[in-house]
């Protein structure tokens, strides 16, 4: 990107060609000086000092003003060339450098004609001073030019984001003849509240379209009839680049929009903005972090038109400079995976979120979150992880060489430390039972003590070997996870259960199941080809993942998710994560796991119901999931 230039920067070159007979050298200098100052104060933007350096003040000041308005927010830089003085005349060629407002800068000869006044050389106010093309009556016509925006595609490669018309719902405050009942009206058919919209209206300068919602053309369709005959109620509509459902992987891919102060003030290099109002830019997720690349560069075209309006002149095209397109940005996102994704979570009625990503390389498949949730936590949320957390407490414990999957261990229905009781739900109580046992069951009592001996950072390296706690490079920024080093006591029992401290994302826990299935664990992906968002886990020994993955396989099989035993190979763990300060606490339920050679080919996958109480309510979730994959 240019940098913005000074006001003006004038070069007085050294003429190879001697001015002609009967100049001064005195008069040369002195037409110089005449010109330079005009053009500074003309760069400078102080057209009312630059008129006063003409022959005309308010024919060039009104030419000048005229030409601010053609090319706004274009700043001005001057070059001087050679000058020529005969008698009273003289002309000084200079070169003219604009530099346009979002976008390429605008280069030209011309020609300045002076005349000898009273007390100074003036510059001869006429159009051609601006450009040489320019004549009487007439003025620039300068338009900018955007190329089409480059799509996001999917892992095929097919454009995610289509042109898609949508209804722009508003008022049109001059035509309401009743603004309680139309408020009340529109919110009863969309959902926005009614004072909200009149206030918006009342407000509203005349003649001002007041927006109240955009939707969809099917979506409008099914709201029509409560709407479209409301007095003051209009439609208008437009074509926007959207993503095939509103919901589709919203936190990955972001959507696009209207351009905002902030995405404008954001593009803007040493003061100078990329992109202009009006433009439709990406204003969130990758398609705000890729904006550069998929909007391309706007071009120009500069005519000379004629200042009559009533004359019906298309203009002479003097300068134009081709946009040029962006380049697409591919995302390993797999329709049928996300499709199913959203399906499932459409299923729940409370605020829930599904992450598929693909074993071996990390690539995110799926990004899912239904209309209850605050999408965004999926990728960033922060929740503890409940018993989900026990993959990485088994980790630990396998990779000490303390227990092996077959060792026989306690599970009694609570366990005291530190003078604090922790206990498994309902107090269930196994007796001695092997730690496959254990885990498939989800024994709080039996992880707490096995635990309990380990060092106390054991539990925090174990979760890093899966990636927890990077600092992931990405486009859109994951929550990798947190799991304290320092706990001791009641707090690391706690953490070896997915409570205390331990804070997780749906989307680092689905990394984590895609680590074990794996075998070695991945950096996330979320563009194809984008540089690695960080060195790669280290991951758990082989022999450790080997004992793991059987007993992710029992939770299915005979453990808390039993539901899921018809859906093919698929191994996980549950978990119930209690939060707030309610009596009994409210919980989160959370299934993290994966389906080996199911339709989708392998895919591992993690799901938070936020609130869910149970487990129970995660595993459903990832039952119509699987149900939906086929």
């Amino acid at each position: 990107m240019r940098s913005r230039p000074a006001p003006v920067l004038l070069t007085s070159l050294v003429l190879a060609v001697p001015v002609l007979a009967g100049c001064s050298g005195d008069s040369e200098e002195d037409v110089r000086a005449a010109a330079e100052a005009f053009l500074e104060d003309w760069a400078a933007g102080d057209t009312a000092a630059a008129a006063r350096s003409t022959t005309d003040v308010d024919a060039a000041a009104a030419l000048l003003e005229q030409t601010a308005a053609d090319l706004p927010g274009a700043t001005l830089e001057a070059q001087l060339g050679e000058v020529t003085v005969e008698d009273d005349t003289a002309t000084v060629g200079w070169t003219a450098t604009w530099d346009l407002a979002a976008a390429p800068e605008w280069t030209y000869d011309g020609t300045l004609r002076l005349r000898e006044g009273e007390e100074a050389w003036e510059v001869v106010a006429e159009p051609a001073l601006v450009h040489p093309e320019l004549g009487e009556g007439q003025h620039l016509a300068l338009e900018r030019r955007l190329p089409e925006r480059a799509p996001v595609t999917d892992a095929a490669g097919a454009p995610i984001f289509t042109p898609t018309e949508v209804v722009n719902v508003g008022v049109d405050p001059a035509q309401v003849t009743d603004l309680p009942a139309l408020a009340a009206s529109l919110s009863a058919a969309t959902g926005i509240a009614a004072e909200e919209i009149a206030a918006d209206v009342a407000a509203a300068p005349e003649g001002q379209f007041v927006p109240v919602i955009t939707l969809r053309r099917p979506d409008f369709e099914r709201i029509r009839a409560q709407v479209y005959d409301l007095p003051g109620a209009v439609f208008p509509t437009e074509t926007r680049l959207l993503a095939p459902t509103a919901r589709f992987a919203s936190a990955l891919l972001g959507r696009v929009g209207a351009a905002t102060a902030e995405v404008i003030d954001e593009s803007a290099e040493d003061g100078v903005p990329r992109y202009a109002a009006g433009d439709q830019l990406g204003l969130s997720g990758l398609q705000r972090a890729y904006q550069e690349q998929l909007a391309g560069t706007a071009g120009f075209t500069v005519s000379v038109v004629s200042s009559d309006e009533a004359t019906a002149d298309t203009g002479l095209e003097i300068a134009a400079v081709e946009p040029v397109p962006g380049e697409p940005v591919q995302t390993p996102l797999v329709p049928e995976i996300q499709t199913a994704a959203d399906a499932a979570v459409a299923t729940e009625s409370r605020p829930t979120h599904l992450v598929a990503v693909r074993p071996g390389t990390g690539e995110i498949l799926a990004v899912s979150s239904n209309e209850a949730a605050d999408a965004s936590n999926a990728l960033r949320g922060q929740f503890p992880p409940g018993s989900s957390m026990k993959t990485m407490t088994a980790t630990a414990l396998l990779s000490a060489g303390t227990v092996t999957a077959a060792t026989p261990l306690p599970c009694p229905g609570t366990t005291t430390v530190e003078g604090r009781e922790f206990e498994n739900e309902d107090q269930f109580d196994l007796g001695t039972v092997p730690f496959t046992e254990a885990f498939a069951h989800s024994c709080n009592t039996t992880f707490i003590r096995q635990a309990l001996e380990l060092p106390d950072a054991a539990l925090a390296e174990a979760a890093a070997a899966y990636g927890v706690g990077t600092d992931w490079q990405l486009p859109v920024d994951v929550f990798s996870g947190s799991v304290p080093r320092d706990s001791v006591g009641t707090g690391k029992a706690a953490d070896a259960i997915g409570q205390g401290r331990v804070l997780m994302s749906p989307a680092q826990m689905a990394l984590v199941a895609a680590g074990i299935a794996g075998g070695t664990p991945a950096v996330p992906v979320e563009v194809v080809g984008a540089e690695p968002a960080g060195p790669a886990p280290a991951g758990p020994g082989a022999q450790v993942l080997e004992a793991l993955r059987p007993m992710m396989r029992q939770v299915v099989l005979s453990g808390t998710a039993t539901a899921l035993a018809d859906r093919g190979e698929v191994y996980g763990k549950t978990g119930t994560a209690e939060y707030g300060t309610g009596t009994p606490p409210d919980s989160h339920g959370w299934f993290m796991g994966y389906q080996l050679g199911g339709p989708a080919g392998d895919v591992a996958f993690a799901v938070l119901v936020e609130g869910g109480q149970s487990s129970s309510a995660a595993v459903a979730v990832t039952d119509a999931f699987l149900g939906a994959l086929g």
